[in-house]
C-alpha cells in the first residue's frame, strides 16, 4: 500500500490555520488547484459523512467523504469516492500542530492508498508535490509575515 507523508512549518498560530482549512467545502478558498467546490444535498460541511463534489483547475472532478473532524485535535481524515487518478481506497489526513516556539504550526498531509504497481510512485509524488504541498505552499504565502 503506497502512503504520501508531506509536512511543513507554516508562520501562523495552528488555531488560525485551522481556522482557514477547517470547511470541508473552503479548498477553493486556500488551494490554488481547486476550482469549485460544492457539499453534496446541502449538508453541512463539517458533517461526518458529508461528501464534497469540486473541480480541478484543469476540469477534473472529485468526490470525497469527510469520515473524521476534530477541533480539539485539529485535524480531519476523508476519503476520495471518485477521481481521475488511478487508485482505489484512497484515504487521506491533514493534521495541524502548534509549535509553542514562535506560535508558528506544524502541518502534515498524509494518504494511503491502493493502486497498480507501476503507477506507485509517480501518485506518490504526484499527490506529495502537487496536492500536499502546493496547499502547504498556499497557506505560507496566505500567511507571510
Amino acid at each position: 500500500m503506497p502512503r504520501v507523508f508531506v509536512s511543513s512549518v507554516i508562520d501562523a498560530p495552528a488555531a488560525k490555520v485551522w481556522e482557514r482549512v477547517r470547511d470541508f467545502n473552503a479548498l477553493p478558498r486556500w488551494h490554488p488547484r481547486i476550482r469549485e467546490s460544492q457539499i453534496e444535498n446541502g449538508e453541512p460541511s463539517d458533517k461526518i459523512g458529508c461528501v464534497r463534489d469540486f473541480t480541478l483547475q484543469n476540469g477534473d472532478r472529485l468526490r470525497e467523504k469527510l469520515l473524521g473532524l476534530s477541533d480539539y485535535d485539529t485535524f480531519c481524515t476523508y476519503a476520495m469516492l471518485e477521481g481521475p487518478m488511478p487508485l482505489t481506497d484512497y484515504v487521506a489526513t491533514l493534521r495541524l500542530t502548534p509549535i509553542t516556539d514562535g506560535d508558528r504550526t506544524f502541518a502534515e498531509w498524509s494518504a494511503e492508498f491502493e493502486c497498480a504497481d507501476e503507477v506507485a510512485d509517480d501518485l506518490v509524488s504526484g499527490i506529495g508535490t502537487n496536492v500536499f504541498q502546493g496547499g502547504f505552499d498556499a497557506l505560507k504565502r496566505h500567511f507571510g509575515r
